[in-house]
């Protein structure tokens, strides 16, 4: 009844809750734990029976001895059945997690558990079972090596909890102590009392569940079951057990069988590489392409600085653009062909003063378009940089020209 409450409580509180993604042990970490401890019913044998048998002869009455001899003979030897209450247990280990779930770690355990009967049988002529109410304790200590997995959920099977189920197995060393008195029911004269110290191989198989505790990077609650087993030597010399009864009282040394205890365990763990998530990084800020310059061209007469009425739709073209496309600034640059209503050197002179003026009638023409004057810049170049390339003097219309630049 007790095995099968425990187990429920264990699987009650290994069921998943929600939150953030769970924590992959990377670096070290400390566990500490403790919790409910079941033994199973242990088997005794004693095969110390000529030491008993003499024992007990010399202690017994002349007309007794006969007896005596007869109920311990050489071919008889006794069993032992030591039933155990409840108990706790308690550890605490030391680890590294290699960051891919797997873990070693170096345990230290100790275990305790009442005892609450004994049954005594024994063979040979006189054989037969009693028994009886036993007072005392039983406990065991020691250290295990333990290699552990822990089950990525989110990595394997898409599940994103706060909650990393492991599994794992130990290897190590236990030390037994015994101390108990035994009067047997039907014979209130026979008292057995067992104490001492043994130590024998001992192993463990593991399976529990992790959960994160929010806010704290690092920090787990743990829950599991253990089932730990100890290999008991069929010759423990350590343990005593001592014989009261009316006949005397002798010492033998009883050898243990297999030892088994369940547990249900609650604990705390803390990883001390472990850090919380970076942040996702932000998205990137992709800059918009460059937008290619507009340009407009408005041609002139020779000699000429006033727009046509082609002239003024196309500025007023350009003028719109300009209030449809993002434009950070508006270029007016005027031009002139090389030839030049003036002779001489004077010739370029007087028309860079022309292409000066015509790219200010253009600029009076896109402030009356509704373009705020402190966009357009005005410049301008004379004869250089034709559209078309002439020889000297000559009137080349596509020369005469200023040209509207949207950025």
């Amino acid at each position: 009844m007790r095995l099968r409450t425990a187990l429920l409580a264990t699987a009650l509180t290994t069921a998943p809750v929600a939150a953030t993604m769970a924590t992959t042990i990377t670096g070290p970490y400390v566990d500490i734990g403790g919790g409910y401890d079941l033994t199973q019913t242990q088997h005794l044998h004693d095969f110390d029976n000529d030491r008993l048998e003499k024992g007990y002869v010399n202690h017994a009455p002349a007309a007794s001895q006969a007896d005596v001899r007869d109920t311990y003979s050489p071919s008889m030897h006794y069993r032992e059945r030591v039933r155990h209450g409840d108990g706790w247990t308690g550890f605490a280990s030391f680890g590294w997690g290699f960051g891919n779930g797997l873990r070693a770690e170096v345990e230290g355990a100790y275990n305790w558990s009442g005892l609450s009967g004994m049954t005594f049988s024994q063979g040979g002529p006189r054989g037969g079972s009693t028994t009886g109410r036993t007072q005392g304790s039983d406990r065991s200590y020691g250290g295990f090596i333990n290699v552990l997995y822990d089950i990525d959920l989110k990595r394997l099977f898409n599940i994103d909890v706060p909650v990393t189920p492991f599994v794992g197995v130990g290897a190590g060393y236990l030390w037994q102590n015994v101390s108990s008195n035994t009067v047997l029911a039907s014979n209130s004269s026979l008292n057995l009392r067992q104490h001492g110290t043994n130590g024998s191989f001992a192993y463990q198989g593991i399976v529990g569940a992790a959960y994160d505790i929010p806010g704290v990077a690092g920090l787990q609650m743990t829950t599991e079951y253990r089932m730990v087993g100890q290999v008991e030597s069929f010759s423990m010399g350590n343990i005593t057990q001592s014989y009261n009864a009316n006949y005397g009282a002798d010492n033998s040394h009883p050898s243990y069988d297999h030892r088994f205890n369940h547990q249900f365990i609650v604990g705390v763990r803390y990883a001390f590489n472990t850090a919380p998530p970076p942040p996702p990084p932000a998205p990137a800020i992709v800059p918009p392409a460059p937008t290619m310059a507009r340009t407009y061209l408005v041609f002139f007469d020779w000699d000429g600085a006033l727009l046509t009425g082609r002239a003024r739709e196309i500025v007023a073209q350009a003028a719109q653009a300009s209030s449809h496309v993002q434009t950070t600034r508006i270029e007016v640059n005027g031009y002139t062909d090389n030839s030049a209503a003036q002779p001489g050197p004077r010739g370029q002179q007087y028309n860079l003063g022309l292409s000066l003026r015509r790219a200010d009638s253009v600029k009076a023409e896109l402030i009356r378009d509704g373009v705020p004057a402190s966009a357009i810049g005005v410049q301008g170049y004379g004869e250089a940089r034709p559209l078309v390339p002439t020889g000297p003097d000559t009137r080349e219309p596509q020369n005469r020209r200023v040209e509207i630049i949207l950025h």
